[in-house]
């Protein structure tokens, strides 16, 4: 992905993008190198710190924050940070980013409006997620919500007319295998449970959120082929949609009860950590992300799962058995297998073949890449912009 400058302009992303010229090229790959192990350490940390912090919150003793709104404030800091963004970018002149939205935004309405689809989906799927880790231990969401991995393909296969390889068909298989030991695990009972908490209505809204993920991917990036708009003005639109539809989803579940208690009724420093870390993480991730190649995102996930798993176990009383860790095993296992690039397998082939020398394997010039999994996800991580680190021409 093309890293935005602040007048506007697009630089690559390689390690060179900073000052190439000046770099030589052993201080080029150290820098790069640095940067990977950067990029490695935001997403392992993004990935897991959310889930638990979510969990944590919905879990601590008292009065209990509105999930809803929690997910209007971070649709609302979000759009706020990206409007920051695309001024900076316009160099601090107001007159020239109001001009720029009017022709973004009202102009090419049409545009605009076909965001307002990948939007609703992205404000459910958040309100899902507080459903899902409000009612299962914050390890199994993690393993269960790997499942947008498998969503996330079927949807590219069937909208997008993309193909899979064998071994990227095997690694969906394993991976919807190790969910289900994981949640027959929970099912069985897997250690003590508070009587508050679903596991039922939990696996559902994972469920849900993981399919609205991976249609909402695959949808925003289908209508954003061929688009001008960069990340900032999207995530921007996405973000207005996101805050109107939020309010209303706010007003039908819990209108009368914020309307009674107060908008910021059970917040806490907790709970603002969340919304900060909702509203801010998917838009780092986009920062570090171009330095990220698949093997590393799908490094960086199994990282968080196990990340994840250590401290429910030490935070949350979280009781790790067998069978959990072998559904666990078999996620993490499969998220790295779907992140190899075809060419790896060809190559690991070609070495035990032939030890003649070296040889690059490269993907065919007419075939499609892979789906791009976004960190959390899939179509990248967060949990909550799948398809914000998607390649955008133009962004």
């Amino acid at each position: 992905m093309a890293a935005v400058g602040v007048g506007g302009s697009t630089t690559a992303a390689g390690p060179g993008a900073v000052s190439a010229g000046a770099l030589e090229p052993g201080s080029a790959t150290a820098a790069h190198r640095r940067l990977k192990y950067i990029s490695l350490a935001v997403l392992v940390v993004q990935n897991a710190s959310l889930i638990l912090s979510i969990r944590y919150a919905r879990t601590l003793p008292g009065d209990r924050f509105f999930a809803t709104t929690a997910v209007v404030m971070a649709e609302v800091l979000k759009g706020v940070t990206c409007l920051l963004l695309l001024f900076a970018q316009k160099r601090g002149n107001v007159k020239h980013l109001v001009l720029f939205l009017h022709e973004a935004v009202l102009v090419q309405y049409v545009d605009t409006l076909k965001l307002a689809v990948p939007s609703l989906i992205y404000t459910l799927q958040n309100n899902l997620q507080y459903v899902a880790i409000s009612n299962l231990p914050a390890a199994t969401f993690q393993v269960t919500y790997q499942l947008k991995i498998l969503t996330t393909a079927l949807f590219s296969v069937l909208m997008l007319n993309r193909s899979l390889s064998r071994l990227q068909w095997a690694s969906l298989l394993l991976l919807f295998t190790g969910v289900a030991i994981v949640q027959a695990q929970q099912a069985g009972g897997g250690g003590p449970r508070p009587l508050d908490q679903n596991p039922g209505a939990g696996l559902a809204a994972v469920v849900a959120s993981c399919l609205s993920s991976g249609f909402a991917g695959v949808y925003f990036e289908k209508i954003l082929k061929g688009s001008s708009g960069s990340v900032w003005l999207r995530n921007l639109q996405l973000g207005l949609f996101g805050t109107a539809l939020g309010l209303v989803g706010l007003w039908w579940a819990e209108g009368t009860a914020v309307a009674r208690r107060g908008f910021f009724f059970g917040y806490t420093p907790a709970v603002w950590g969340v919304v900060l870390n909702q509203a801010f993480g998917g838009l780092l991730v986009a920062v570090v992300v171009k330095y990220a190649d698949n093997i590393l995102k799908g490094f960086a996930t199994s990282l968080s799962i196990v990340l994840s798993t250590v401290a429910s176990i030490r935070l949350f009383g979280f009781h790790l058995d067998p069978l959990f860790a072998l559904g666990a095993g078999l996620v993490i296992g499969a998220v790295y297998l779907y992140s190899l690039p075809r060419g790896a397998v060809k190559a690991i082939a070609s070495t035990s073949a032939s030890a003649s020398g070296p040889c690059i394997h490269q993907q065919p010039p007419g075939q499609p890449p892979p789906p791009q999994l976004s960190s959390r996800g899939d179509l990248i991580t967060e949990p909550f912009l799948p398809k914000l680190l998607t390649k955008v021409k133009g962004s």
